[in-house]
């Protein structure tokens, strides 16, 4: 762990998970004129937990670097972090916090797109702004003018799926499997299955199973039984583990599985990497991606934590490196014009690709297709809506 990081709990700052650059102390964010304070709040435990931990890294890693360059206008960048618990309720409670206890000046998170919602819906009000790096369903945005993202949409995501599924695997008899009561889940099912109906492909099956199911045996029966060439499921690492591990136990191959952004854990890999030997999954990037960007972030990364990052790891360091370009670009640190810069940003080369902000404040970037092939995410091609 680098030195230059202090991890504390302090019983007057409650959950003070992580502070980046200076001690955590219980400072206020403008309590001291030579630091510029961010807030973040992500899942660093419960059921989401690698992903929580994973943007961390990315946005110790950001922060690190653009403090060793000298900071934003000559002033050092801290991070305040907070653990939502993987829990909406206290997602709202974290993101408060920071604007009204810590006086932070921009937002980073979440992961998931419920709770960049319940967040977002904060920071709006507050007139703070944010960036989420990987929530990618469409409503996180809309109508929320401090609330940008970098990586693309579940619209987009599902659109460029469903284009790959039918035109390049040349796959038209589809069955689907989501989370039914999961913003992320439901929407990109949505998006992908609209747009596979207009490339002439037919659902064949489609089930939508409930929060905190374990038994996936009786859906994949079902879905079987329908004969699918492709069984799209946008569900997290978390629950695919699980479903490709029964999948296999009911006769179904794990190449027939094409998946989203939310399989790329470690922790899928370790689960079910053998299970699902074959399947394709869109993504934000691939560690193999032949992109320099991404290839230099790789390296940094793999010499600091030891090992490969995640999409989600590289989501997080843009959008740290995103806002703190966007700070410096400003006309003045405060949430206003910080806001204005984000929302200016065009070009930006990120570990993710090249990334440009558009009026409605999501990111235009390529679509990354990753099959899993010998217990790795590889780069397979890149895909559009």
């Amino acid at each position: 762990m680098n030195e230059q990081y202090s991890w504390t709990v302090k019983a007057p700052c409650w959950l003070l998970v992580a502070v980046v650059s200076l001690s955590a102390g219980c400072s206020k964010g403008g309590a001291d004129i030579d630091v510029l304070t961010v807030g973040a709040f992500f899942s660093l435990s419960g059921a989401d937990s690698a992903f929580g931990n994973d943007s961390r890294e990315g946005i110790e890693m950001a922060t690190d670097e653009i403090n060793a360059a000298g900071g934003v206008k000559g002033k050092k960048i801290r991070v305040l972090m907070e653990d939502d618990k993987s829990n909406n309720q206290e997602t709202s409670n974290m993101v408060h916090q920071l604007i009204d206890r810590d006086k932070v000046i921009a937002i980073l998170g979440e992961v998931a797109s419920a709770r960049s919602l319940a967040g977002g819906l904060v920071a709006n009000d507050k007139h703070i702004p944010m960036i989420s790096p990987s929530s990618t369903n469409v409503e996180v945005t809309q109508g929320r003018e401090y609330v940008f993202r970098v990586c693309f949409t579940d619209d987009y995501q599902g659109k460029s799926a469903a284009r790959f599924v039918v035109d390049k695997l040349g796959k038209k008899k589809i069955a689907i499997l989501y989370l039914a009561q999961d913003t992320y889940s439901s929407g990109l099912s949505s998006s992908f299955r609209e747009a596979a109906a207009k490339l002439g492909a037919t659902i064949v099956a489609e089930k939508g199973y409930p929060k905190g199911e374990t038994s996936f045996t009786t859906y994949l029966n079902e879905i079987k039984a329908a004969n699918p060439e492709v069984i799209y499921t946008p569900v997290y690492y978390s629950d695919m583990v699980p479903i490709a591990r029964q999948a296999k136990a009911v006769g179904i191959p794990g190449s027939i599985f094409v998946g989203g952004d939310g399989w790329d854990s470690e922790e899928l890999l370790k689960g079910a990497a053998a299970e699902l030997e074959g399947a394709y999954l869109t993504n934000h990037y691939a560690p193999d991606v032949p992109w320099p960007n991404t290839q230099a972030f790789v390296k940094n990364y793999q010499q600091r934590f030891h090992r490969e990052p995640t999409s989600v790891a590289a989501q997080a360091y843009d959008a740290a490196r995103l806002l703190y370009d966007a700070m410096s670009r400003a006309t003045g640190i405060a949430p206003d014009p910080i806001r204005d810069a984000i929302g200016a940003t065009k070009g930006f080369q990120g570990a993710t690709g090249t990334i440009s902000i558009d009026q409605n404040r999501n990111a235009q970037k390529p679509v990354v297709v990753e099959q899993i092939k010998n217990g790795k995410f590889t780069y397979s091609s890149t895909a559009g809506g």
